[in-house]
């Protein structure tokens, strides 16, 4: 008599119990009454399926080889099992197979008496094995090696071409026809007028002695590669470095001008290219960077028509931060982003293009992927890569040959490109700074401190009127270079350009010549080029000759003649100037438009406050409030002991139950004297009663007082002290240990 899988549950010791849920998380949602719930949970279609995903190469074979020895409908020994394998899988190969089975409750029994459940039949391919279903005629009798040795060239061959699978083929014929001969003998198997299947026996006798193939029983070499930790971290610093500067520009982009969300959703293709343009990437790199800014909060979607994408208020917090800090925000994003930018630029099913941040892009398992996929990366010793990304790809198919679906190779390869674009991967080998990114959080912003070089206070001028930063800038300096001069080309050495508009943007924002001139001189490694030194006294000399108020808007100048060229200069004439003192005009435009205007024409003003003194009036950019969505979680939530073994008790508690919806006892004054025996005598009961709002409950309870109406015991499942009202329990059942 096979033992049934609630038996054999029921034998099992409690932390045996406890790692299963753990294994199989879903069996515990919602907690099992017993472990008949349990058993017949694990037997149930979906959660089958989700358990096979996490069986690596050779333990899926093994389960099919169970299926083909039809262990869900009676027990088989193992040695059946380790025949249909063949001799390429080693004992003790089988043997830790057969215990993962039996672990997450796929499998159970003894050696002797191996069963399944019912439901691996989903699981498996339609034919386990490339095997057809097993015949109770002549292919299914002792007669088979003789009709085999009877058989002719052609019948062999098509014997062989279904034994290698799959063993159904199509065929009408009959009569005197090899396929119609093997009919005749039994051999073959007519399912319909047009199939014909190979019977189980015949394609395993033809199999020889490896019934279901090869089995691959060792994973495929990665092929590692040292590529040196020093290496692998410097080049992720100039990444990281480089991604930070690319994310200003995007966010400076989308605050002056920011893109439209499409009617359908998402980024349309033209602005996607823009900003591509804008951070100097190709279309890919710049998916991924929009896709972490929008699930990061540093962009947002505007609530007006049409609806916009524009920098949120956090974008500012962020940008006042440390590269450390910054750039850990982003990378912990990525890790947990539920989406999939490397889908951008496809066609989605219906043919339609996907757009960046558009719902088809959406994939909620992809932090468990990527997860993944950055673990096998940390699996080698610091600074080593796999041979490839491909080699990955194989490694981590051999170990979980069921998960990632159609574009599982696909994601590996997304995953590497784009941790390489973040600073999480260098040269196909997890940095320092990814490897805290998936192990250790808190140690992220230390981990990419350690490893950025040291900020410099000094950069290079060179007579082209560039500066060249030799590493990473103090934030002070940093600061005053990005107002005085534009970035040309970043990476590990920043180059800066000075022209005429970057100084009269320094200018605008209340510096002077002088203080320009001071920079240069204490901030430069290299003596100041003269041609600087000549285009910052040239803009000076005629920036703000002309001063602009807030009237409506004023213009001065103690240079009269400067004031008749404004008024009479062709361009100025729709800024309705009218003079009213010799050195004064005024405007009812606005006085960003006023300057805005002299700019265009030729001019050089400068704006003022009520004092005199410079204003600087250059655009913030636009912003709106972030979405406030909820953290993602930076590794995915693990079993709590203590909370499985509460489980565990729980159902052996309902498991113990006896007399249950029959020989229960009721009436108050049974309801008293069981509660007194079972208190005196340290027993455990089961209660039914109705709470407050009249819905049935149970509990089983050790307990340690009955008085005042009141029953106060411990629950045999949480531990937990629980007191019941005498006047809601409805029936009491004495439990047996």
């Amino acid at each position: 008599m096979p033992t049934p899988l609630v038996d054999w549950l029921r034998a099992q010791d409690d932390d045996t119990l406890a790692r299963l849920l753990a294994l199989r998380p879903d069996l515990g949602v919602p907690p099992p009454a017993d472990l008949t719930v349990l058993a017949t949970r694990a037997a149930i279609r979906a959660s089958v399926h989700r358990a096979c995903d996490e069986l690596d190469t050779v333990t899926l074979a093994v389960l099919e080889a169970l299926a083909v020895a039809d262990a869900d409908t009676a027990p088989v020994p193992r040695a059946e099992i380790a025949r249909l394998l063949g001799p390429d899988v080693p004992a003790a190969v089988l043997t830790d197979a057969l215990d993962a089975l039996r672990a997450r409750a796929l499998a159970w029994g003894a050696d002797a008496e191996l069963s399944v459940v019912a439901g691996v039949r989903d699981v498996v391919p339609r034919h386990p094995g490339g095997l057809g279903r097993p015949s109770s005629g002549p292919a299914g009798s002792s007669a088979l090696p003789e009709l085999l040795a009877g058989v002719d060239d052609e019948e062999r061959r098509v014997l062989d071409a279904l034994a290698a699978g799959p063993p159904i083929g199509r065929s009408r014929a009959t009569g005197d026809t090899p396929v119609g001969r093997l009919l005749a003998r039994g051999l073959l198997l007519r399912v319909d007028p047009e199939t014909v299947e190979l019977p189980r026996q015949v394609g395993l006798a033809l199999r020889g002695d490896r019934p279901l193939g090869t089995v691959a029983t060792t994973p495929p070499d990665i092929g590692a590669r040292d590529r040196g930790v020093a290496v692998v971290d410097g080049t992720a610093a100039g990444a990281a470095l480089g991604v930070l500067r690319q994310v200003e520009l995007l966010l400076a982009l989308w605050g002056r001008t920011p893109p439209p969300v499409l009617r359908s959703g998402g980024l349309g293709v033209r602005e996607l290219r823009r900003a591509a343009r804008e951070m100097d990437v190709d279309e890919p790199t710049a998916a991924l960077l929009v896709e972490v800014l929008l699930a990061a909060d540093l962009v947002g979607a505007t609530d007006g028509v049409p609806a916009e994408f524009v920098p949120t208020t956090a974008a500012d917090v962020w940008l006042a931060g440390g590269p450390e800090v910054r750039w850990s925000l982003l990378a912990r994003t990525w890790l947990a982003l539920p989406r999939l930018p490397g889908l951008v630029g496809r066609k989605d099913d219906a043919g339609r293009p996907i757009n960046a941040l558009a719902d088809a892009v959406r994939r909620p398992l992809a932090p468990r992927d990527r997860r993944r996929v950055l673990a096998g990366l940390a699996e080698l010793p610091p600074g080593t890569a796999p041979a490839s990304p491909a080699a990955l790809a194989d490694l981590l198919a051999w170990r979980a040959p069921r998960r990632g679906g159609r574009l599982r190779d696909e994601v590996v390869g997304w995953t590497v490109t784009e941790g390489t674009v973040l600073g999480v991967v260098a040269l196909d080998a997890l940095s320092t700074p990814g490897r805290a990114v998936l192990q250790d959080p808190d140690r992220i912003v230390a981990a990419l401190r350690a490893t950025l070089p040291e900020p410099v206070d000094h950069v290079l001028l060179q007579a082209d009127l560039t500066a060249v930063a030799p590493g990473p800038l103090e934030p002070e300096l940093a600061r005053e270079l990005d107002l005085v001069a534009e970035v040309e080309s970043a990476g590990g050495a920043t180059v800066y350009r000075f022209t005429e508009a970057t100084v009269r943007r320094a200018l605008d924002a209340g510096r002077s010549a002088a203080d320009l001139h001071e920079l240069l001189r204490r901030r430069s490694a290299t003596p100041v080029p003269q041609g600087l030194t000549y285009l910052v006294d040239d803009v000076a000399r005629r920036h703000g000759r002309l001063r602009g108020g807030a009237a409506a808007a004023f213009l001065r100048s103690d240079d009269e003649v400067l004031i008749s060229e404004v008024l009479a200069h062709p361009d100025t004439g729709g800024l309705e100037l009218r003079r009213i003192a010799p050195t004064v005009v005024v405007s009812p435009l606005p006085l960003v438009e006023l300057l805005d205007g002299l700019r265009a024409a030729g001019f050089t003003p400068a704006a003022e406050d009520t004092g005199g003194a410079v204003l600087d009036l250059a655009a913030r950019g636009r912003r709106t409030t972030p979405a406030r969505r909820s953290p993602e979680r930076g590794r995915p939530p693990q079993p709590d002991p203590a909370q499985l073994s509460a489980l565990v008790a729980r159902m052996r508690a309902g498991d113990a139950l006896t007399g249950v919806r029959r020989g229960t006892t009721n009436g108050r004054s049974s309801t008293l004297d069981t509660l007194r025996r079972a208190a005196q005598e340290r027993l455990t009961v089961w209660l039914g009663f109705v709470d407050g709002h009249g819905v049935a409950g149970e509990r089983v309870l050790e307990p340690l007082s009955v008085g005042g109406g009141v029953v106060e015991g411990r629950d045999r499942g949480d531990g937990g002290l629980h007191r019941v009202p005498l006047h809601r329990i409805t029936s009491i059942a004495l439990v047996e240990d």
